[in-house]
């Protein structure tokens, strides 16, 4: 039942941003690959968050194999994504762990600015062009949960394999409830015919 919530919540994302700003639903961008976007990436933070919550009782600390487990299939999915559908799907975050996960542009770090202005914002769309493609970038925010603290609490409550594998990680000292980050889909536009 949840996981259909996400996706009706998702579609109903959908149906209000093209409302909003109707120019997007004039664009070349296929709106079909638009609703499976948010389905997937409701989908996407379904799997983020089931995977994290089996650590919410958990008294020992997260390890390299507990990072595999829980984080590593996000990623994976995300490319995933991205190879099935020819979109870009990334996770974007100013406080990162990860190098990979930093702001690609101004409209990424914009977004983010965005999200962070405004709590109840879950998702947008944006007409970008990325690597001289033109295209829709639809923004999904990540809000912290009690089980990504294990991780991304403290910064001295870091488990030891983060302190080693990021010695440059920005990714702490979150609370329950805070902008985490967000998630990125660019879809191409359509070729002319």
């Amino acid at each position: 039942m949840k996981h259909f919530n996400r996706i009706l919540m998702g579609f109903a994302v959908m149906v209000l941003l093209l409302i909003a700003n109707p120019s997007l639903a004039n664009t070349q961008t296929d709106p079909v690959q638009l609703a499976k976007a948010v389905q997937e990436i409701e989908n996407l933070d379904a799997m983020r968050s089931g995977l994290a919550s089996t650590l919410k009782d958990s008294t020992t600390e997260p390890t390299g194999e507990t990072f595999k487990e829980i984080c590593k299939p996000v990623g994976m999915r995300a490319k995933q994504l991205s190879k099935e559908n020819g979109w870009q799907v990334k996770q974007i975050a100013t406080k990162y762990r990860n190098p990979a996960h930093a702001p690609d542009n101004l409209h990424a770090v914009m977004a983010l600015a965005k999200f962070e202005k405004d709590p109840e914002l879950m998702g947008f769309w944006d007409s970008e062009t990325i690597d001289d493609l033109q295209g829709t970038r639809y923004y999904r925010r990540i809000n912290v949960e009690s089980s990504c603290l294990a991780c991304h609490g403290g910064e001295d409550a870091r488990p030891q394999f983060v302190k080693d594998k990021y010695p440059q990680d920005l990714a702490f000292d979150f609370n329950v409830g805070d902008l985490r980050g967000m998630y990125s889909v660019f879809i191409p536009y359509l070729e002319a015919e």
